[in-house]
């Protein structure tokens, strides 16, 4: 994957070339057609998913609680608390999504300005 992808992303935007080589060089892309469930509530959390391009919307049971667009990521939450996942997150357009997985993520712990960001999105969706 091109850096200067990561480096679009409000997650990644503010990180070295360096650490952005690293997160670029293990993160993976899916393309994701409108409709499909990007994760399920209450299943294991193993990755965290950055949205490229496309919308989807955040489900808790049968209520629709919020909207994610381009530069929005998820899944952060089950995976530092190592909790089932809160929310399905389902696609309303075509998506493009970037995902890293746990082996990924706890390299991601080394890197302040990622996990910074992350802890903060916690705390605002707390």
């Amino acid at each position: 994957m091109d850096k200067g992808r990561l480096k679009a992303i409000p997650l990644f935007e503010n990180l070295d070339d360096h650490d952005l080589q690293v997160i670029a060089t293990f993160a993976n892309e899916m393309s994701v057609s409108e409709g499909e469930v990007l994760v399920r509530e209450g299943d294991f959390s193993y990755e965290l998913m950055a949205i490229e391009e496309g919308t989807a919307e955040v489900r808790k049971g049968a209520d629709s609680v919020a909207s994610l667009k381009a530069g929005d990521f998820f899944g952060e939450i089950g995976w530092l608390k190592n909790e089932l996942r809160n929310a399905t997150i389902v696609a309303t357009s075509p998506m493009r999504v970037i995902t890293l997985s746990t082996w990924e993520l706890r390299r991601m712990r080394k890197m302040p300005g990622v996990m910074e960001k992350i802890e903060e999105a916690i705390a605002s969706r707390s």
